[in-house]
């Protein structure tokens, strides 16, 4: 009993506390649809539906667009967002493949040939945290 008691205590002691990350979303051309973020914990599917962490969306407001992702432990995240002006759930492409729709990065813009990398969006997140992406 005595080494639960002693477990529970040190639990937050190791880096279990969960954050907060608050998104402000500027550029949003229109109130259609809704702005829907993509959390990436690594690399690894980085920009791949597989590979997100945590995932939300909120209705669209012309403007800026505010949004919390809640229950994020301490880690370094990168953050992609698109306005899905139609509602469809789909990043919508032209016939190359590049995005219909507006998006945006933490940390970084397109590329004129592609998206960032990870590491050129990551962010260290250690509590709870604000950040601004542009679309």
């Amino acid at each position: 009993m005595k080494k639960r008691f002693l477990l529970f205590l040190l639990v937050p002691m190791f880096g279990l506390a969960q954050n907060r990350l608050s998104i402000s979303i500027e550029g949003v051309k229109t109130s259609n649809g809704k702005i829907s973020v993509a959390i990436y914990a690594n690399e690894n599917g980085f920009l791949e539906f597989e590979g997100v962490f945590k995932f939300d969306s909120t209705k669209a407001q012309k403007g800026t667009t505010e949004l919390s992702i809640e229950s994020l432990p301490p880690g370094k995240y990168a953050v992609a967002i698109f306005h899905d002006e139609n509602g469809n759930d789909v990043l919508d492409r032209n016939w190359l493949g590049i995005p219909k729709e507006k998006i945006g990065f933490s940390n970084a813009k397109m590329k004129t040939f592609g998206p960032p990398s990870f590491t050129e969006c990551a962010f260290e997140l250690r509590s709870d945290k604000e950040i601004t992406v542009i679309l």
